[in-house]
């Protein structure tokens, strides 16, 4: 899959290639993509690099806020001490684990990048 920075990458050689008057299928051979992604790339309207990541910031902060919210509903509702068959129980087991794991793995992300998560996971006041 493309990422918005490759896109924006590539369109930007598109329009630099069709601003040397090359043509289409020039251009489409020298980026070794096809002639109707270089026509797309010059229809598309420019759109600037800050805003692809401030758009990318904003998806990712709904999508984080919605985990929370699920994980505090999940919370609430004390799955552990309802009554359920033991199928249930095992599911439920299982999936809580799995999004947990997948939640850790996320959160110990940042402490690869940001300074402030390493200094929290250390114990240390933020």
């Amino acid at each position: 899959m493309t990422t918005p920075t490759e896109v924006a990458q590539r369109r930007a050689a598109v329009r630099r290639f069709a601003a040397q008057k090359l043509s289409n299928r020039a251009i489409a051979e020298r980026l070794g993509i096809s002639k109707d992604t270089v026509r797309r790339d010059l229809e598309a309207p420019e759109v600037s690099l800050r805003e692809l990541v401030a758009e990318r910031a904003a998806q990712t902060d709904t999508a984080v806020s919605q985990a929370c919210a699920a994980a505090q509903s999940a919370a609430d509702m004390r799955p552990a001490y309802v009554i359920t068959d033991e199928a249930t129980a095992r599911r439920w087991h299982s999936d809580l684990r799995a999004a947990a794991g997948q939640l850790t793995a996320l959160a110990d992300q940042f402490a690869d990048y940001y300074l402030f998560a390493r200094s929290a996971m250390d114990g240390a006041e933020c």
